[in-house]
């Protein structure tokens, strides 16, 4: 067959540099790209991996159009891909694969591989399995467009790039046989390690055993990828002769074919443009050389630049240096030389002090700095480039050579030059790129092509390719082995001297003869070496498969892909039309009311809109939007013409309006809220439980404080669910859209009326979400909503349901509210004090804000993290560590992979951000363990879930003890204008005094209750609990709300729950530690008292299981059991789908309010907070706020202490305390009436109950809580650390890195103490206690040592630190430093002693801020 019949239909190219800039694979195939497109146009289809730059890849332009149907095809088989162009200029199509979708398939892949090839995958790690799966789903994307487009005799060749890229050739031989693959090597794993651990490669070469070398250097999966494409594609390529040879010997296999890069010259400036180019980039080099060296140039100074990767010794730039050096000992050398060092390495930032003397001469240069260098270099002292120029000539003031080291990317950013690497190379006059290890070169090539002579070696593929060609003027060669450095170097300082001294005339002739040279490598003379290896290749795999093709260019196949295509159906595109009425202008205040949620803490306007139409009020499940949306046009007619109405509305209009008016204080700190959840009201299903209906109350208590607050959430389609319960008992959940348009939210617009969005990058797909608003009082609350056609169906049920799905979807909702979160608050322009992060579900709030001071104000990632953690306060509200979110390790990667790049640090670093222990590969990411990291104040939310919380988090600053530990607390409150009943409100305000019906609950105020008369305190409470028993009749009257077994129990239930019997209340969420099994361990004892003729009592239970809580739905079904059986009917009741309405009505309405949980399991606990403001009286196990709460006589309590550990026992002795109590306190103490009929003790109780238990838990107490011990603090420290352009981050984080560095040299030489296990020790005497250490290179100061005292630790006790006492530096020899303490004891008794030695600067806000710890 002749080869131009060998021409592939269809061609595809792979590679991990495809879309995405690394080296120099990138410039090969995208300049390259141009010729393939010329020939093959769209049937030429690139393939890069989707790295997720952040929903925007500036090489890629997504068009969601192209291959439209086949990508949906792709998905399914739960591959994510993209499709568009990439954006040079042929713009080809590019196909970008998100290939983390694989990792829970990694396993398998890599068996199949070591089956099918023997691929030894076992010692690969995360750099090695990320390609590995990216080249699997490139393998299954062409096997699928193949499937769908292609016929089986047109010809496909797909071609791979690297051993990155090997699994999808490897793949497509198995599952797309017909598809001819070839594989290029541009240099292989074992020839890079081998030249970078200094053995001889060139000389040795022939006697490597590679596959021993590949074990002993760690890269054995690698190698073996790489070996097994070579064997097992239809074509083998290579770059170069050089990497050719290095095949033979690593690979076992010679490659078929050597395809030289070429490249495009259409980059390089012509004529005058070329001229100015070049007198601008001469210019900014010598002015940014002059103000770093301090030095003048008295004439133009030859120009030398070399550029490329930090390979120190590869890439020749240890040759380089010592050649300058030479050159500049050179006596021979009359003119002076600039050389510019172009190589990307760890910085942070640009010199400041040279930015600010470039945009104006008379600012002075820092002589303290580094004067070689244009940017900060982050580890200086080990950087081989300033270790190699350290003491030699070229830093001495009288040299003629000069060095310039500039340490970043050249992209028109770097903010010295601000040009790209071209605008500076084709100022120069001369390039050196001295290679010991380069398979080919493109940073010659480059010069070249700019008329820029330069120097290379025999070792580059580059070089070996110019000795071939007559006539290279242009480009000196230099012979280069593995052993002749010192001829290199020499050479080096040779060609630049000579250069140095060429006329202007022989220049000129170097110049042309460079751009000549280079014009013979542009890809229309190169790129029929690939036409060739595509035809063998395909004639290769032809011979393998035994198949037949056509020759007629395809053309049959035009009607089949037609065809083809149809099958794809296309979906029609739906828009939302909503059609809406509007209120007459008189009544134009009602819409605004409805708007904002201030209506719902104010009875005033409450009562108002109830009054309107009270029947269609509760149909209407007392949302305003709806409730005036249904309203008849009759009705609002009427209204417009009511003047008592309207007298109404127009006061509450009032009110509202000056409510809204009144300004926050300006030195007020400003809070930004995030929160999972948030109870405001029924009508808005974003809330399950505590957390919500905290949060939801705390942003009321700041809109009534005036406390500039900006809170971030999610707007949930189904919220949380709906649940009906069987006549059996067993709990159904259904889930019922929220109409948003009816709901007190709208969309944020931008000043063009555009939807305010956010975009998140997910893997191969850009996740987009709409901003809502939901107005709380003063206090914005911004919502994220994934539920719209711009993402796909997976992603739009990302807001579907509030802890719905599966772990995968739970991270995206973080993600999404963390990272969305923040975006969407930038897009805003909101900027606030203090980040306040409720349970780990919001910790990537930190992550986005320290990506934005990494790319925006130009921070590194420990200066970043300085400020953010000044400004960031973590509340945690659960008291179990099973509650803690935490995801696998594969799951984050899949989503954030692209995060550490971003921030500038690796992989390992970021994972263990979210980690206890750094170093157990199992342990999963946390997200409190994340949150604690980037927060510098922590807190529980209780004084006894504080102290848990330092047991479940303590392990993360393991050199410190319990009751050391930062970890602080401010027990949660409630919203008293939301849940006390408007009619006792008004009752309290009547004696309370002036301003208590405002938002000032002056705490003294509350004794005040004990001046109400208690027969009209008893009265209102009677009034609340008819209210809820006729609520509770009317609900098991209704069939729709109530399923019974009969119409019989329905009477029976509604004759036997009574108003005058003494009522418990026990409402919550149904999980199993709550223990509302407590009160049914004992049916015979429940019997007795629930039918006591003379002091009965009945239990009013309701609440919800999650649907996935098997165990917490048993529960429900257990206690409507027990309620219908014959002597409990009417007696124990379950009301079912418990919300917000229904908890108002309990927590006032019942007598007493029952508590049972597993100690210590309740974090805090708000409903009985919501109960003792209503005169309810809580019942309750010492736990949570009832720790703080419980005062003898105002309500009844369980012992905190355990009795028994088995917890069954425990249970058991639970269940006879509440029955015993409930017997011999409670119900006498209710029934004990005088003669009026009214129980003054009960209602003194009661009395003292509001007095001294409700007043302290409110959330205006709560706020000031959260300001005194968090906010305030966290905003003076994030001040004093941002001041000056962040100069106090910036010094906190050099101080760490540096102390981090040295820690593991610190060492203890000597430690002098009492021998107290052989002697006594008295109080009053003194002791000496002496440390000496070595410091290795920090300061005495740097470095605390401390005695800890601690009361006698036995057993397995936690340690109890009583104090701790610090040793006073004495002495200091060098690194020597003795620290000493006379100690006097002052107290008796048995303590244990121990000495610590700990990082100390006074800038810190605290020792866990920075807790290395050694003992001595």
């Amino acid at each position: 067959m002749s080869n131009a019949k060998m021409t592939p239909d269809v061609l595809f190219e792979v590679s991990w540099e495809v879309c995405n800039k690394i080296g120099g694979i990138h410039t090969v195939i995208a300049t390259k790209a141009e010729t393939a497109t010329r020939k093959f146009g769209d049937h030429y289809l690139l393939i890069g991996p989707d790295l997720q730059h952040e929903g925007v890849n500036p090489e890629f332009e997504e068009d969601v159009n192209l291959l439209k149907n086949w990508r949906q095809a792709v998905y399914e088989k739960g591959i994510r891909i993209r499709i568009g162009r990439w954006k040079i200029k042929s713009a080809p199509i590019a196909i970008l694969v998100d290939f983390t979708s694989l990792f829970s398939q990694k396993d398998e892949i890599l068996k199949n591989l070591w089956e099918d090839y023997h691929v030894d995958s076992i010692s690969g790690q995360w750099d090695y399995i990320e390609p590995v799966l990216f080249g699997y789903a490139a393998g299954t994307v062409i096997a699928s467009y193949v499937e769908h487009f292609c016929t089986s005799t047109e010809k496909v060749a797909a071609h791979f790039h690297e051993w990155m890229t090997a699994a999808g050739g490897l793949y497509l031989r198995k599952a797309s046989p017909y598809v001819a693959t070839l594989f290029t090597t541009h240099a292989t794993v074992m020839g890079r390690c081998i030249a970078g651990n200094h053995l001889p490669l060139y000389n040795d070469l022939t006697r490597f055993n590679a596959d021993e070398l590949a074990r002993q250097f760690n890269v054995m999966a690698k190698h073996s990828i790489e070996k097994s494409a070579a064997a097992y594609h239809d074509g083998f390529l290579t770059v170069s002769d050089i990497t050719a040879n290095e095949c033979k010997y690593l690979l076992n296999r010679e490659p078929d074919s050597v395809t030289p890069n070429g490249f495009e010259n259409d980059f390089v400036w012509t004529g005058e443009e070329y001229d100015t180019k070049r007198r601008e980039a001469r210019h900014a080099m010598i002015e940014v050389a002059e103000a770093c060296l301090g030095h003048k140039f008295t004439a133009d100074p030859l120009i030398i630049g070399t550029s490329g990767r930090y390979e120190f010794r590869n890439k020749g730039l240890d040759v380089f240096l010592d050649g300058l050096k030479q050159l500049a000992s050179s006596d021979k050398l009359q003119r002076e030389v600039l050389a510019y060092i172009t190589v990307p390495t760890g910085n942070r930032g640009p010199r400041i002090d040279l930015q600010n003397h470039l945009a104006d001469p008379k600012n002075p240069i820092d002589e303290s700095q580094y004067k070689f260098s244009t940017h900060y270099l982050e580890n200086p002292t080990w950087d081989p480039i300033v270790n190699s120029m350290n003491g030699s000539v070229l830093t001495k003031a009288d040299s003629k050579v000069h060095v310039i080291f500039v340490p970043t990317y050249l992209n028109k950013a770097d903010g010295i030059f601000n040009k790209d690497y071209y605008e500076l190379l084709v100022g120069m006059d001369i390039t050196v790129f001295p290679s010991y290890y380069e398979p080919w070169g493109y940073t010659p090539l480059e010069s070249i092509a700019f008329s820029v002579p330069t120097i290379t070696t025999s070792l580059s593929g580059f070089g070996r390719w110019i000795e071939k060609q007559r006539e290279h003027t242009g480009v000196e060669v230099i012979r280069r082995d593995d052993y002749n450095d010192k001829e290199v170097v020499g050479a080096i300082a040779e060609a630049l001297l000579g250069f140095s001294q060429l006329s202007d005339e022989h220049v000129a002739a170097a110049r042309r003869s460079a751009y000549e040279i280079s014009k013979s490598l542009l890809w229309e003379h190169l790129y029929a070496a690939y036409e060739n290896a595509y035809s063998e290749a395909i004639e290769s795999s032809i011979l393998r498969t035994n198949r037949a093709v056509l020759d007629d260019g395809g053309a049959m196949n035009e009607q089949i892909n037609f065809v083809r295509q149809q099958l794809f159906v296309e979906r029609p595109n739906w828009t939302r039309m909503m059609v809406d009425k509007t209120l007459p202008k008189r009544l134009h205040a009602l819409e605004e009311l409805s708007r904002n949620l201030w209506w719902c803490w104010n009875a005033n306007a409450r009562d108002l809109f109830e009054n309107i139409d009270p029947d269609l009020w509760n149909v209407c499940e007392r949302n305003p939007i709806a409730f005036l949306d249904k309203l008849s046009v009759d009705r609002i007619k009427h209204l417009e013409r009511d003047e008592t109405f309207l007298s109404q509305l127009d006061a509450v209009y009032k009110q509202f309006c000056d409510y809204m008016n009144e300004k926050p204080d300006p030195k007020s700190t400003s809070i930004s809220y995030f929160s999972m959840e948030y109870g405001l009201h029924s009508s808005l299903k974003i809330y399950s439980g505590g957390l919500g209906i905290l949060a939801g109350d705390y942003l009321k208590e700041a809109s009534d404080k005036n406390v500039p607050m900006t809170a971030v959430g999610l707007l949930y389609r189904y919220g949380y669910f709906t649940q009906r319960l069987s006549a059996q008992g067993a709990q159904e959940a259904t889930y019922e859209a929220q109409n948003f348009y009816k709901l007190p939210i709208s969309p944020v617009r931008d000043e063009a009326g555009n939807w305010v969005t956010v975009t998140i990058a997910f893997p191969g797909r850009t996740l987009s979400a709409r901003v809502w608003k939901c107005q709380v009082g003063r206090t914005d609350l911004y919502l994220l909503d994934s539920d719209y056609e711009d993402n796909l169906e997976e992603d739009r049920q990302i807001t579907h349901y509030l802890y719905g799905g599966d772990w995968e979807n739970r991270l995206k909702q973080e993600i999404l509210l963390g990272i969305g979160g923040i975006r969407a608050l930038r897009k805003l322009g909101i900027k606030n004090d203090v980040f306040h992060c409720n349970e780990g579900h919001a910790a990537f709030i930190g992550i986005e804000r320290i990506r934005d001071l990494v790319n925006h104000k130009k921070l590194t990632f420990s200066e970043a993290l300085e400020v953010i953690r000044s400004s960031s306060l973590f509340t945690t509200h659960t008291p179990v560590p099973a509650g803690h979110d935490a995801f696998p390790e594969s799951m984050i990667r899949q989503y954030m992979s692209h995060y550490p790049d971003v921030l500038g640090i690796t992989w390992e670093q970021y994972i263990n951000l979210g980690k206890t222990n750094p170093n157990d590969p199992n342990e999963k990411f946390s997200m409190s363990v994340l949150a604690c990291n980037l927060s510098q104040e922590v807190n529980g939310v209780s004084w006894l879930h504080g102290e848990v919380s330092k047991d479940i988090l303590g392990n993360m600053w393991p050199g410190y003890f319990k009751n050391e530990l930062h970890i602080g607390y401010v027990t949660n409150g409630v919203h008293f204008p939301t849940w006390i009943a408007t009619s006792l409100r008004r009752l309290y305000a009547r004696y309370f005094g002036d301003g208590f019906e405002g938002h000032s609950y002056d705490i003294p105020a509350w004794q005040k209750v004990h001046n109400i008369p208690d027969e009209e305190l008893w009265n209102e409470r009677m009034y609340l609990k008819n209210r809820l028993i006729k609520h509770i009749r009317r609900r098991f009257s209704d069939p729709n709300q109530v399923r019974l077994d009969s119409p019989r129990q329905m009477i029976q239930i509604i004759e036997g729950i009574k108003p005058d019997v003494l009522t418990i209340g026990f409402a919550r969420r149904f999980a199993t530690y709550k223990r509302a099994y407590l009160l049914f361990t004992n049916l015979d004892r429940l019997a007795a008292i629930v039918n006591n003729k003379e002091r009965p009592v009945q239990f009013i239970f309701a609440g919800k299981a999650h649907p996935n809580d098997k165990p917490g739905q048993d529960l429900i079904k257990r206690i409507v059991e027990v309620s219908a059986m014959p002597q409990f009917v009417g007696k124990i009741l379950f009301l079912q789908n418990y919300d917000m309405e229904l908890a108002r009505r309990m927590v006032q309405g019942v007598d007493v309010w029952l508590n049972t949980p597993t100690r210590p399991l309740e974090a805090s606990g708000t409903s009985g907070e919501k109960c003792v403001m209503n005169g309810v009286m809580q019942f309750s196990v010492l736990d949570g706020w009832w720790v703080e709460g419980y005062k003898e006589g105002a309500g009844w309590m369980l012992p905190m202490e355990r009795t028994f550990a088995d917890q069954h026992y425990q249970d058991e002795l639970d269940a006879e305390m509440i029955y015993n109590t409930i017997e011999e306190q409670i119900a006498p103490l209710y029934y004990q009436r005088e003669q009026d009929g009214i129980p003054h003790a009960w209602v003194s109780s009661v009395k003292r109950c509001v007095a001294d238990i409700a007043s302290n838990f409110t959330t205006n107490r709560m706020l000031i809580d959260y300001e005194d011990r968090f906010y305030n603090k966290l905003a003076a420290r994030k001040q004093a650390i941002t001041e000056g352009g962040y100069k106090l981050a910036r010094e906190i984080a050099a101080w760490k890195r540096k102390v981090s560095a040295a820690w593991d040299q610190v060492r203890v030489v000597d430690v002098q103490r009492v021998k107290i296990d052989k002697e006594a020790v008295f109080v009053g005497e003194t002791y000496r206690f002496e440390v000496k250490l070595d410091i290795a290179n920090l300061r005495p100061e740097d470095i605390g040592v401390e005695m800890v005292i601690a009361k006698q630790i036995v057993g397995g006790q936690s340690v109890n630190v009583t104090r701790t006492v610090g040793l006073e530096r004495s002495k200091a020899e060098g690194s020597l430093v003795t620290y000493t303490l006379d100690y006097t004891p002052s107290e008796t008794g048995t303590y244990d002693v121990a000495l610590r030695v700990f990082p100390q600067n006074e800038h810190l806000p605290h020792r866990m801020d920075f807790a290395l710890v050694k003992w001595a």
